[in-house]
């Protein structure tokens, strides 16, 4: 009987590897789905739209640098996930609620202390820089400057993403620049964007 046991623990056990296995070399499709919807939350016609479309490829892009090992990059991408929805929220209205700026200052500091605690030089500063400059424009309210703030967080990911070797962030912060840039030029263009 104890044999059987053992033999099942072991089948259970290579089934598992396997299967982990097998997943594991999927993962960079995270990574080419937050590249497509980086780019997309780049040309979002409103702010909500912006911070959804960001918060799914945040979430796409933390299980994708949790398989590179750039730890602090998951990190600020699973901060990104809640700020970005609290923001898409609540953070559009005339009167927000009381503890919404309180829980973006938690943010920065949860951005700075987690930078700390994965700290992996470089990398981490560029993602820990692009955090904070994304914090700061989940706050805004008006499309324009989001999307000023976002221009610098994504061009320090571009830094974060060339050190760790994920060409998929490095090609997302491209497109996501080049979209902000259409939309940024289309709105002093004269045809301004819904904020």
């Amino acid at each position: 009987m104890s044999s059987q046991v053992v033999l099942s623990h072991e089948v259970l056990r290579d089934t598992v590897l396997a299967l982990a296995e097998t997943v594991s070399g999927h993962l960079d499709i995270f990574g080419a789905l937050g590249l497509l919807l980086g780019f997309a939350a780049g040309m979002m016609p409103r702010r909500e739209a912006i911070l959804l479309a960001s918060a799914a490829c945040a979430a796409s892009f933390a299980l994708h640098f949790l398989r590179l090992g750039a730890h602090t990059g998951t990190a600020m991408c699973v901060i990104s996930v809640a700020q970005s929805l609290a923001a898409a929220r609540f953070g559009g209205r005339a009167r927000r609620p009381a503890w919404f700026v309180p829980f973006f200052g938690l943010g920065f500091v949860a951005v700075l202390g987690l930078t700390a605690a994965t700290w992996n030089g470089w990398p981490s500063a560029c993602a820990g820089i692009g955090a904070l400059l994304a914090t700061r424009a989940r706050l805004q309210t008006e499309a324009g400057a989001m999307r000023r703030l976002f221009l610098g967080a994504s061009l320090a990911w571009a830094g974060h993403n060339l050190l760790v070797g994920s060409a998929f962030g490095l090609t997302c912060d491209l497109l996501t620049i080049s979209g902000l840039l259409v939309a940024m030029g289309r709105s002093a263009g004269g045809r301004p964007a819904a904020a």
